[in-house]
């Protein structure tokens, strides 16, 4: 048996990020990741990192090596069917926009060259050391070979279907999703720039994300209703629906650069963030409608919040629970009531009138659409939208910009 502070269960995203950050703050880290490869990538994922991340990936020392690969510096325009195009007044602080094929591989490589951090391919987690409280994991490789890790704090970092929640019977909290999506990556879109944009058409939406080396992901977010037509006639469905768009993007002298790719369930999927002995960061925790380009942010956030409550205690063998109680209260205070709206706009619900005028003041008033971004950004509480100030702006008679 191998002993460490922290294992951290899943290669990706939220678990590269705890894994470099735990072993930053002093600990000695086991990164498992099941697949033997160190450049495979995630690929059901439309990898828009929201401006509430840039700090994160800044700090984990990750920004000057994708600026270095062409990542693109994210802003975006909405269109509604109250207001047209929501345009930005100003520059805003932006998050990033690479593919998971760049990514995923530099980041792995960069957690595992951290010193304290052991980086652990092709191994798979099959069970759960401990009676009662997490102590450890039991973990298996190609051949069959087993082997168990003592630690502190298990970390799952795994994804939204977490293998590890199940072992460790830690349920989540599901919503229902009223949409599907269907995307591919397109060169030589017209107009060309690196401005995001969105259409949330209700109950339809799109967007189109512009990435690095000139590659431009191209998404279809059809109400369910409509599945049977996709099914029918899958590339004449997405055809007709991204050249329906208001203001669509020109593909006629594009060139599709991969498959049609979907996925036709993602339920909205909420679990404490700690529990006896575990912690959960990144969609294992948190996994909302990826329509709002949520999870690759919240997966850089979440492992820094587990690092920040707990790393100390990790280095020093001091106590961990009130540690992992704080991330509990920290995960569930900056990120609860976004995910409620989120889990409740994926419904497919019509806005409410306090919504439009927020959309129509957001397309016309400078402060309401500062207000309008930084929620949207998830760079503040959805709350922002209620202060006295944001509100005499919502609310006041709006002339045409």
């Amino acid at each position: 048996m191998d002993s460490y502070d922290a294992v951290v269960v899943g290669g990706s995203v939220a678990g590269c990020t705890a894994a470099r950050m735990l072993a930053s703050a002093g600990a000695r880290v086991a990164l498992v990741e099941r697949s033997p490869d160190p450049d495979h990538y995630k690929t059901v994922c439309t990898h828009y990192i929201q401006p509430s991340a840039t700090p994160t990936i800044e700090r984990l020392g990750l920004a000057p090596l994708i600026e270095e690969r062409g990542a693109v510096h994210n802003s975006i325009e909405v269109w509604s069917p109250y207001t047209g195009w929501i345009r930005p007044f100003s520059e805003a602080p932006y998050g990033y926009n690479i593919t998971r094929r760049m990514l995923d591989p530099m980041l792995r490589k960069l957690a595992a060259d951290t010193p304290g951090v052991d980086y652990m391919p092709g191994q798979t987690v099959v069970g759960l050391r401990g009676n009662g409280r997490v102590s450890g994991v039991e973990i298996e490789d190609g051949s069959r070979g087993r082997c168990s890790l003592d630690a502190r704090l298990v970390v799952a970092a795994d994804g939204r279907d977490s293998r590890m929640a199940e072992l460790a019977g830690v349920p989540g909290r599901v919503r229902p999703h009223r949409r599907f999506f269907y995307w591919a990556y397109w060169s030589g879109i017209e107009p060309g720039n690196t401005r995001s944009r969105m259409w949330f058409m209700e109950p339809d939406c799109a967007y189109t994300f512009p990435n690095e080396d000139g590659l431009t992901l191209v998404l279809a977010g059809p109400h369910e209703n409509r599945l049977p037509e996709f099914r029918a006639d899958l590339e004449g469905a997405y055809s007709r629906y991204i050249a329906a768009l208001p203001g669509a993007p020109d593909l006629s002298g594009a060139k599709r650069e991969s498959k049609l790719l979907g996925k036709l369930k993602l339920p909205n999927v909420m679990r404490p963030a700690a529990a006896r002995g575990m912690a959960f960061v990144g969609d294992a925790a948190l996994a909302s409608d990826p329509l709002w380009g949520v999870g690759c942010g919240w997966a850089f956030q979440s492992a820094e919040w587990l690092a920040d409550c707990v790393g100390a205690a990790l280095g020093s063998g001091a106590d961990l629970d009130s540690g992992l109680r704080s991330y509990r209260k920290v995960h569930r205070r900056r990120l609860g009531l976004h995910h409620f709206l989120i889990a409740d706009l994926s419904t497919a619900r019509k806005a409410n009138p306090f919504e439009r005028r927020m959309y129509e003041a957001a397309a016309q008033d400078p402060v309401a659409f500062a207000a309008f971004e930084a929620v949207g950004a998830r760079r503040r509480s959805p709350l922002t939208m209620l202060s006295p100030r944001v509100l005499a702006h919502v609310l006041r008679p709006q002339k045409v910009r």
